[in-house]
């Protein structure tokens, strides 16, 4: 699904080494000052943001985490492709959701146009809780 995925690491992405970018998304003080190439990690520890920004420009995720911690790239990859699913097929994806895995028409569809959605139904252990396989 990473057709027109971009996607930039610490390691490769060029940044300007006067932290501009990092001021501009709030990941450091406006205040802040020097070099990156001088600074140590514990002057920098507040950038450790992921951002996934969608094709229209507009910022869709956040994901922050402690200095102490990794991030964890096949959970960015899972926001992702549950992001491009539901914004096709006016789904949800559930907690702890994978690829390929049933999903949950979204509360916005009416039960008369998920009828015409999905013709053979789904399973409702709930009334607001519609569960389908995943659409393709």
């Amino acid at each position: 699904m990473y057709g027109k995925l971009h996607v930039e690491s610490p390691d490769t992405c060029g940044r300007p080494p006067d932290l501009a970018i990092s001021k501009l998304y709030d990941m450091l003080p406006a205040e802040t000052s020097g070099d990156s190439s001088k600074r140590t990690a514990a002057d920098n520890q507040t950038v450790r943001n992921v951002y996934v920004i969608g094709p229209d420009k507009k910022l869709k995720l956040i994901l922050v985490y402690p200095m102490t911690t990794g991030r964890n790239f096949d959970e960015v990859l899972r926001v992702i492709d549950s992001m491009q699913l539901t914004a096709k097929h006016r789904v949800a994806t559930p907690v702890n959701w994978k690829p390929g895995e049933d999903v949950i028409i979204a509360g916005s569809v009416s039960d008369e146009e998920a009828k015409k959605i999905y013709p053979q139904g789904w399973k409702a252990p709930r009334p607001y809780l519609r569960i389908v396989p995943q659409p393709k």
